[in-house]
């Protein structure tokens, strides 16, 4: 399939720390040098669409292959901003697969939805049950005209994700602003912007999805947990404000990242 962009990585352990032994990129996908943004060896990779914008009919794929033992950490260099689309949706697909004692950590900037944009992501995950697996999602509305809060028309999210050949998670987000219910209950409940944070590694218990439940009891903020199969599990936040909710995915993140591999938090240093 013909694609505005593509790219591939492939990622090993090279002595100390991860590198990339296969890369691949076409059109409107590249990365930056790899970065290593702490002593652990992790690699860091940010993803860059030259274009700045998603337009109508678009499609990226992006696949990523972690060999046993390395670790690395996949972000955008900024928003991924979705523009009118009359007559296609923007497509976004993630192929992910994931050896023994490998660790991938998804962390793009938020996805902007402006006035009329239909939007598709899908995310297929493959790992061994030794693996590690997180990503995070926000989910804005872009400005429009007439200042309506969903201007948009679709965005659909769906991440799958087969632990040892079995199927884990099957998550579907699909967001209609003109079904009605979406500003209510059951839907965004009165908030404009929605977080995610998936983890699956064979350490989560019950006990660690509580402590995340916790987290997510704050003022300003709507959240909720729940475990999967993998075993793992599935944080949601609705608030109304980008930088509160990453921010807040990001404290789960630092959660795992040092008791799992005693890492700091990420420090992505974009500004």
């Amino acid at each position: 399939m013909s694609t505005t962009g593509t790219l591939y990585l492939r990622i090993a352990r090279g002595g100390d720390r991860s590198i990339a032994v296969d890369q691949y990129h076409r059109g409107a996908l590249r990365v930056f040098r790899p970065l290593y943004l702490d002593e652990t060896g992790q690699v860091t990779y940010y993803v860059v669409n030259p274009g700045g914008g998603y337009l109508d009919g678009d499609s990226y794929l992006t696949e990523v292959e972690v060999l046993q033992g390395a670790s690395a950490v996949l972000t955008t260099q900024a928003a991924t901003k979705i523009y009118r689309t009359p007559t296609c949706p923007v497509r976004q697909d993630t192929r992910v697969s994931l050896g023994p004692r490998a660790v991938l950590e998804l962390v793009p900037d938020q996805v902007i939805a402006y006035r009329e944009s239909s939007y598709r992501q899908t995310t297929l995950v493959e790992m061994d049950p030794t693996a590690t697996f997180m990503s995070l999602e926000v989910l804005t509305p872009g400005w429009a005209p007439d200042g309506s809060a969903f201007g948009y028309d679709c965005v659909r999210m769906r991440t799958d994700v087969r632990v040892g050949g079995r199927y884990a998670v099957v998550d579907n987000l699909r967001l209609v602003p003109g079904e009605a219910g979406l500003a209510g209950l059951g839907g965004l409940e009165g908030h404009s912007h929605l977080a995610s944070f998936t983890a699956l590694d064979a350490r989560v218990d019950a006990a660690l999805v509580n402590e995340v439940a916790q987290m997510l009891e704050v003022d300003d903020v709507r959240g909720a947990v729940t475990r999967v199969q993998g075993p793992g599990f599935i944080a949601r936040a609705l608030g109304d404000d980008t930088t509160r909710l990453t921010a807040l995915m990001l404290d789960i993140s630092e959660l795992l990242r040092g008791r799992w591999f005693g890492a700091p938090r990420l420090n992505l240093r974009k500004y």
